[in-house]
């Protein structure tokens, strides 16, 4: 048994991977990790657009869509898709032998729809329909106009990953899109058991942006207790968020309104941990793993960190730290970090970094698409 087994099986919460690429379906090597433990996949098109870009995998379907297609674009679904479903269908025993309880794999709508609630309920519905499977999770960004678009989809009875939460407040609203889209559901007749949905709360990118402005506070007062204090706090910020977020999720749905539903069978939606690669060298390469184990939980990590946890990982719940998770919080808020402008700037690069991406890759798939037109 691997320390990715014991994870799940002692730790109750689920490890997944966040990457995908063509290579790893063709060569077996996704087959590998299942067997290692890792029980879902999650990707992004940041992911993508770099499994396209390093690599002539895609190149043969790529001419071929092309031809058949009307855009780049529409190209650049196709090799997507394929890859997912390659994906799905290589998690498909798990997620039947685990009774729908893991083995999803994510697509995300594209990223030009963020601030766009009618344009992503028409991408993510469409993205359910054509892929077809059970194990789909269509991913959302949980910007405001994405909440109620969240809320519909649910509502329909269709599976999400809600991605892009950097604060508590926004968690909330999440949740409750889950919740009352459920009830949406079961009030038109719909079954709430085959529904599910993972919350994904981003982490390490929390720590990179408070410890800059932590870093920014001590300049300003050199060799104060201000300065001190600030310093202290730094690489703190992300776990102690996340706990408190897991907090608010037993409390959510531990609730009298939720058992309402979990009679019918509906199944809570689970914080997923994502970002969780360490940043800064100074800080262990498990550093947003170890410390967020937790039941009804998922972690999803790059492979160099899936690595790193299988070497030395260590298995204990550690999630349930609040009252010193709800210190250091307090304790960010006297040294003058506001939290609600962290996740603001956080939420925003995020899109832009995506949107980049997307244009990025969509510019590499017009120059073949060029030199496809010389031949």
């Amino acid at each position: 048994m691997t320390n990715l087994h014991a994870l799940y099986d002692s730790g109750g919460q689920s490890p997944w991977i966040d990457n995908l690429k063509r290579s790893w379906l063709t060569g077996g090597h996704l087959g590998e990790l299942i067997g290692n433990g890792v029980r879902g996949l999650t990707s992004n098109p940041t992911i993508m657009a770099k499994a396209i870009e390093e690599s002539d995998d895609y190149d043969e379907q790529f001419e071929s869509s092309y031809h058949s297609r009307e855009s780049v674009v529409d190209a650049y679904w196709d090799l997507v898709v394929t890859d997912v479903s390659g994906a799905l269908e290589a998690f498909a025993p798990l997620y039947e032998s685990s009774g729908g309880g893991d083995g999803f794999v994510s697509i995300e709508v594209a990223p030009s729809l963020a601030r766009d609630m009618s344009g992503t309920v028409e991408a993510a519905r469409g993205l359910h329909e054509r892929i077809g499977r059970p194990n789909t999770l269509v991913k959302i960004p949980a910007t405001k106009e994405g909440i109620p678009a969240i809320r519909q989809m649910i509502s329909e009875g269709r599976s999400i990953n809600v991605t892009l939460i950097f604060s508590i407040e926004r968690y909330e609203a999440v949740m409750e899109a889950y919740q009352s889209g459920l009830e949406a559901l079961v009030a038109s007749g719909g079954d709430p058991s085959r529904v599910a949905s993972v919350a994904s709360f981003f982490v390490s990118r929390v720590d990179t942006e408070t410890d800059r402005r932590l870093e920014a506070i001590a300049a300003e007062h050199p060799g104060s207790s201000l300065a001190a204090k600030a310093l202290g706090l730094r690489g703190k910020t992300a776990v102690a968020q996340a706990r408190l977020a897991y907090e608010r999720f037993m409390e959510r749905f531990g609730s009298e309104r939720w058992e309402a539903l979990a009679r019918r069978g509906a199944r809570p939606q689970r914080p997923l941990w994502a970002s969780t690669s360490t940043k800064n060298p100074a800080y262990p390469d498990l550093a947003y793993v170890e410390t967020l184990i937790g039941p009804e939980t998922v972690n999803t990590m790059p492979e160099q960190t899936i690595d790193a946890f299988l070497d030395h990982g260590h298995v204990a719940r550690t999630i349930d730290a609040f009252e010193d998770a709800a210190r250091v919080v307090d304790e960010l808020a006297t040294v003058g970090v506001d939290l609600a402008d962290v996740a603001h700037t956080l939420e925003d690069e995020g899109v832009t970094a995506f949107e980049k991406s997307f244009d990025e890759v969509a510019e590499r798939l017009e120059s073949k698409a060029a030199q496809l037109g010389a031949r």
